[in-house]
């Protein structure tokens, strides 16, 4: 038994895999190709901890049979358009904990539609997007809502994400252009999630020093226009990205970076929660090497699961939904995640 990591040979894979080894778990390496798990086995050098399990995503029963020797999946093999099902439909089935590192709101939601009465049936608890992008957003805004007197109406919920130095890796890439050519988009207005075209354009957010206000592209397609809006009542969700992010010659070309220059990015994730009547409460994290902070949330994740830790009942949950958000970033900002954690009190 152990977690199996499925897309361990992927930088995210690898980073999540030396966290869960350093923290005495025993890991699962698992995907699509033997040749280059085997060698990432020997590369380890942890023939007592390491197994190694190929499960292609067409092939049902291997990874069925991966998700019936698993503790856990921690699933980091992207575009999750096309991976997502497949793995977290064995780990339901199997009645184990699940988390991925989506981004793409489509798969995210079909996780909520899909999955939900089976893994009530099984015991399961799933739970997408619990990383950098989208999971960190779902967390401050629920951590930022709670600030808020219960009675205050809730206007919008709108997270930015200021990100800078980011080497996308080929599996970040083909989810961005699958993104950016997607047409049919999931967003929530009006108190309604709605799939159709949205018009995209430049708005100015204003992130805290020493960021400050910065040009934005919005929407930024993330998660949590699927997963704020399940425990936060506002009437509208919105995510930002900084225009700057995609400015930077190397950010599409980077497919063959170094884990030296992929961990040299620097985030600023902050988030807005606006009254009905006006004023609002903030909240944010910074730090550095968007990479290492999506690993260690995802990991964090798995190991409460596996301690008994997280929802009561089984499901489909939002990170915010299966964890009490302030103490989780509280966590998160110890194992030196951020360098700078601002929540509201109380």
């Amino acid at each position: 038994m152990g977690i199996a990591v499925y897309g361990a040979t992927g930088h995210t894979g690898r980073l999540v895999t030396a966290e869960l080894l350093a923290r005495g778990q025993d890991v699962i390496l698992a995907g699509r190709t033997e040749q280059g798990l085997r060698a990432l086995a020997a590369e380890l050098a942890a023939p007592d901890r390491v197994s190694v399990h190929v499960a292609p995503l067409d092939d049902g029963a291997a990874l069925r049979r991966l998700a019936e020797r698993a503790d856990a999946v921690n699933h980091c093999a992207g575009p999750f358009t096309t991976t997502g099902a497949p793995v977290a439909a064995a780990a339901a089935e199997a009645g184990i904990p699940y988390v991925d590192h989506a981004i793409e709101p489509h798969p995210v939601k079909h996780l909520f539609d899909a999955f939900q009465s089976v893994a009530e049936r099984t015991g399961a608890v799933l739970i997408p997007q619990m990383s950098f992008y989208g999971g960190l957003g779902d967390l401050l805004a629920s951590a930022a809502a709670a600030g808020l007197p219960a009675a205050d109406g809730i206007e919008k919920v709108t997270v930015g994400y200021a990100v800078s130095g980011w080497r996308m890796t080929r599996g970040a890439v083909n989810t961005a252009n699958l993104l950016i050519g997607e047409i049919d988009r999931i967003s929530y207005a009006d108190g309604v999630q709605r799939v159709g075209p949205v018009e995209v354009r430049n708005a100015v957010f204003p992130f805290p020093p020493p960021v400050g206000p910065r040009t934005t592209i919005v929407p930024f397609p993330s998660g949590e226009v699927v997963t704020v809006p399940r425990h936060v009542p506002a009437r509208a969700v919105e995510v930002q990205l900084t225009a700057s992010t995609f400015e930077e010659e190397q950010i599409f070309s980077s497919v063959d970076a170094s884990p030296e220059e992929r961990a040299r990015s620097t985030f600023t994730v902050a988030v807005q929660v606006v009254r009905a009547g006006g004023g609002g409460v903030n909240a944010h994290v910074r730090g550095k090497d968007i990479w290492r902070a999506g690993a260690l949330v995802s990991v964090e994740a798995v190991l409460r699961l596996m301690g008994g830790e997280g929802p009561r009942k089984a499901g489909v949950f939002s990170p915010a939904e299966a964890f009490e958000a302030a103490p989780f970033l509280r966590s998160l900002a110890d194992q030196e995640a951020f360098e700078a954690l601002a929540l509201p009190e109380g």
